[in-house]
């Protein structure tokens, strides 16, 4: 795992009016969390921050953090809070962490080769899961953990389970979690297909509704013969 200095400032001082200032002077405000003690309060430039999140480990990297002359902590990123719209960095939360205890991370899932059910047969791969939750010591956090799926067939899936992982590394999720799956091709049916079918259905349907019409909305009165009438008026 990646190691990086950052150089940091304690910051005595704190509310929204202290940060907004902070961030004018490219400054992000930040916390150090240890254990269920009280927060330090610090600062730190926003570049720096920056180049840090741009190494290989990402948001796992362990960081040596140099506070002021006198002070050095080793620390994780907890939590990043970013501005939604630009996605800038507004404030940081840091974890102390020790080197020879383990902590719990998240670390992202690298696909490696190209499944067989997709080169030969048309398959879609599906990405389902993009990261393992796992449980190391801070200088075993993998940088990425590869996923083989070389041999994917199509209807065949990688389960939590099957994903090998370095010694010293304990994988938190279900090991019966889907990872990745290769389904079938999707198969369209023609335009032309379709409109035949409902030309077909058209005149079934128009003969069944006029089957089930009555012949007029009443049946009228059927009409007396003279005869008949001759006899009613005799009565």
């Amino acid at each position: 795992m990646e190691k990086v200095i950052l150089k940091a400032e304690e910051r005595k001082e704190s509310g929204k009016k202290v940060a907004k200032d902070l961030r004018k002077k490219g400054l992000i405000p930040a916390n150090v969390y240890k254990g269920g003690k009280d927060a330090m309060n610090i600062q730190l430039a926003y570049d720096d921050i920056q180049d840090i999140l741009h190494t290989k480990a990402g948001e796992n990297v362990i960081i040596t953090l140099k506070i002021g002359t006198a002070k050095e902590k080793t620390v994780v990123i907890k939590e990043i809070q970013r501005e939604p719209i630009k996605d800038q960095i507004l404030h940081l939360d840091f974890n102390e962490i020790s080197l020879t205890e383990t902590l719990k991370v998240n670390v992202p899932l690298a696909v490696k080769g190209e499944a067989e059910g997709v080169k030969k047969d048309g398959g879609i791969l599906e990405h389902i899961m993009w990261e393992l939750h796992i449980e190391c010591l801070p200088t075993d956090i993998p940088e990425k953990i590869d996923v083989d799926i070389s041999k994917l067939k199509i209807g065949e899936s990688i389960f939590v389970k099957d994903i090998v992982v370095p010694e010293g590394i304990k994988v938190l999720n279900d090991p019966e979690l889907i990872v990745m799956i290769v389904k079938s091709p999707k198969v369209e049916v023609a335009a032309e297909a379709v409109a035949g079918e409902a030309a077909a259905a058209e005149p079934e349907l128009i003969r069944k509704k006029k089957e089930e019409e009555p012949e007029g909305e009443e049946a009228a009165p059927k009409a007396a013969s003279p005869k008949e009438g001759a006899k009613e008026a005799g009565k």
